[in-house]
């Protein structure tokens, strides 16, 4: 059988161009400018970078989405649905880690239903792994409009940063204390601190957060995207999974709308992450963009059959045994899903398998 990991590879690769999404291929290198240019987008500042021809310092690809949002051929009023398998490289504890990542990209000019189908292709690529998934949302657009209420005028953006990262870690009592030190109103205060605290499934959480958005046109904006979102969910029955979590923030420099992570039970950290990032596409002179991205390696860590085998039949043969036999003996086992690993009879075997069947004269037998 595949291991599990590969598994998930085929499947996420056949659902994406199942919705007309388009494989791309990118190299391994990026100049080096690029990601100094977008730092604060990437996961990591450290990257492995190298002289390259020409004298231009070159660097390992840290990330997916930058190379494809400066590459993507989008011209005016066009979308661009692409998805990928690549290798990614991050320094980690002093080593160099290759990550392997799958995801999509949706650019260009982006509408509810081009937002709502991301959304859905998470959900979905979640479900193909585990039944037991979480897919937590939130919208940058209404923590934005509030936050744009709530800070005076004349105050540094570092106030907006440091109060995105209370709200990022459930921290009210720092957010509170960074309030009254900026002379932010009580009122807004505890909005900030009710949006920072809201959470659960849509439909129970939905008006709270109806309230919170007042008459903030962009906050009621953006309260229709999530909205128009989680009636695409439904239709597909897996509304169920999806729960608001505005204590999830990115960097506002980048991102603009609705951004997401999902879980599986048996994983310890987030499988999968996304948003939209309108500000970043720009800078390449896109309209707009929505995409996620999955840590495929992090499904080696769950169990499965997959860990338990190496290959359903362990095959040997004798010498001397008919290899047109042999062959369709293979041919049949294969036909019928099964994985065949085929060796000599007598020689080491160093794999977990299933089953063991023999080739000798007799024709084909099941092992001891």
């Amino acid at each position: 059988m595949l291991n599990h990991d590969e598994e998930a590879i085929r499947g996420f690769r056949a659902l994406y161009h199942s919705y007309g999404y388009k494989r791309y291929k990118m190299s391994k290198f990026e100049e080096y400018d690029l990601y100094v240019a977008n730092k604060s987008f990437l996961a990591s500042d450290n990257i492995v970078t190298f002289p390259g021809v020409g004298g231009r310092l070159m660097a390992l690809r840290p990330d997916v989405t930058l190379s494809i949002v400066k590459n993507a051929a989008t011209g005016a009023g066009e979308i661009e649905k692409l998805y990928y398998n690549e290798t990614v490289y991050r320094p980690e504890g002093g080593e160099l880690k290759e990550i392997t990542q799958v995801g999509l990209e949706c650019i260009g000019r982006l509408d509810d239903y081009a937002m709502g189908e991301v959304v859905l292709l998470a959900a979905r690529s979640l479900a193909l792994v585990d039944e037991h998934y979480l897919l937590t949302l939130s919208h940058m657009g209404i923590v934005s409009a509030i936050l744009d209420e709530a800070m005076p005028a004349d105050e540094p953006p570092a106030l907006r940063d440091k109060l995105l990262g209370c709200i990022g870690e459930k921290n009210a009592h720092g957010l509170r204390a960074l309030c009254a030190e900026a002379g932010i109103s009580e009122a807004a205060t505890e909005r900030l601190a009710a949006l920072m605290q809201l959470g659960g499934a849509f439909g129970d959480v939905v008006e709270d957060l109806r309230r919170l958005c007042g008459s903030t046109p962009a906050a009621l904006a953006a309260l229709s995207e999530l909205e128009n979102i989680a009636r695409m969910l439904e239709l597909y029955g897996t509304s169920s999974h999806l729960r608001l979590d505005f204590s999830l923030v990115n960097d506002l420099q980048y991102y603009n709308g609705v951004i997401f992570k999902g879980y599986l039970r048996a994983l310890p950290s987030e499988l999968l992450s996304g948003g939209r990032y309108d500000r970043l596409a720009r800078r390449f002179g896109r309209e707009g963009a929505i995409g996620f991205g999955i840590n495929v390696d992090l499904l080696e860590r769950l169990g499965g059959v997959g860990d338990e085998y190496d290959v359903d039949v362990l095959l040997t043969y004798d010498a001397g045994v008919d290899a047109d036999a042999l062959t369709r003996a293979v041919k049949m086992l294969c036909e019928s899903g099964q994985s065949v690993r085929v060796q000599p009879a007598g020689a080491p075997v160093k794999l977990k398998f299933r089953q063991q069947l023999s080739m000798n004269e007799r024709g084909l037998e099941i092992g001891e």
